[in-house]
């Protein structure tokens, strides 16, 4: 009995999730007739509407919005119950799916995940790299354990939580002849060949936002979302990108000399500077498992430590209920 009304309650929360019974059944594996019999079922015991039907979606009413807040308490507090009793049985293992942008990819994971598979041999690990769109997306889908994205409104069914900070800084390549972590007001550059990522990147709006009100004269922009692509051709060209510091910490860390030769030049933005929060998002409906817990603790412990750079502190993992 118990596990046909957790069914119900699933079913009901991919729904509202999803404004969609076609697109709940795809995610929890059932029919749409399904879906929309188990949800009828649910108005039928408490003799109220949850959903108002039509135009090919399902708009939640008053009551379906009371409901969900109570549901995916309910779905989470039985995950955390199960899960109490599972840690008696074996070590860390199983497998993980975690989701990174390539601000993360880039600086912090290859540190993290070393630590993290000495710790943790029997846990299998999968990094999905992509964008915070896609990432939320498959977030709140629960194909990922969690995902490290650029802070933004709010999502339905995804649970977000601050996780670090990090100053934007100017990248260009090692011949611009600037100096290199010498702070710099973008607007005493002189006209400037901008690299910047396409509309669907979170980062694209604060970039234009920042230049336009800033006066901060822009001869070409080009988007590029590839983010080795566009490193490479800041550094064999006369264009610049303005990055999260957190990606190009080891550039900006690196000494400066003949025995030491680089292929960027790096610069704090100042007057004023610009920077950028990163928060944790994790599907709303269930807690995070022990691997992916472990794991996160050690992406922000070293997410802290690259950050140090900079004179921040980045890795907020206390905040994340990480422990």
């Amino acid at each position: 009995m118990m596990s046909d009304t957790l069914r119900d309650v699933r079913l009901f929360v991919a729904a509202y999730e999803e404004r969609s019974f076609t697109a709940a059944a795809e995610r929890e594996n059932a029919t749409q007739s399904g879906v929309s019999q188990h949800i009828r079922k649910i108005e039928d015991r408490f003799g109220v509407k949850l959903f108002a039907r039509g135009g090919g979606s399902v708009q939640p009413t008053p009551a379906g919005e009371s409901y969900y807040r109570h549901c995916i308490e309910l779905l989470r507090l039985n995950e955390m119950a199960n899960r109490s009793v599972e840690r008696f049985g074996a070590g860390l293992d199983g497998e993980m799916v975690v989701g990174l942008m390539p601000t993360m990819t880039r600086s912090v994971l290859a540190p993290a995940l070393a630590r993290f598979v000495a710790l943790h041999p029997n846990v299998g690990v999968r990094i999905w790299e992509a964008y915070s769109a896609n990432l939320t997306q498959q977030v709140r889908a629960g194909e990922l354990a969690f995902a490290i994205v650029p802070a933004s409104t709010g999502t339905v069914g995804v649970k977000t939580t601050r996780f670090a900070y990090t100053p934007e800084v100017l990248v260009s390549g090692a011949a611009a002849g600037r100096e290199h972590m010498k702070p710099v007001k973008l607007a005493d550059l002189g006209p400037l060949k901008v690299v910047v990522p396409s509309g669907q990147n979170a980062r694209r709006a604060n970039i234009e936002t920042y230049l336009a009100s800033n006066g901060v004269v822009v001869e070409r922009r080009l988007e590029l979302d590839a983010m080795m692509g566009t490193l490479d051709f800041v550094a064999s060209t006369d264009w610049v990108a303005i990055l999260p510091g957190l990606m190009m910490a080891e550039e900006a860390a690196r000494p400066v000399g003949p025995q030491a030769p680089r292929r960027f030049t790096v610069n704090p933005i100042a007057d004023p500077p610009v920077g950028m929060d990163l928060v944790l998002i994790e599907p709303a409906r269930r807690p995070l498992e022990p691997a992916a817990a472990a794991f996160l603790e050690v992406l922000a412990q070293e997410t802290a430590r690259i950050g140090d750079v900079w004179g921040e502190r980045a890795g907020l993992y206390e905040e994340a209920g990480v422990s």
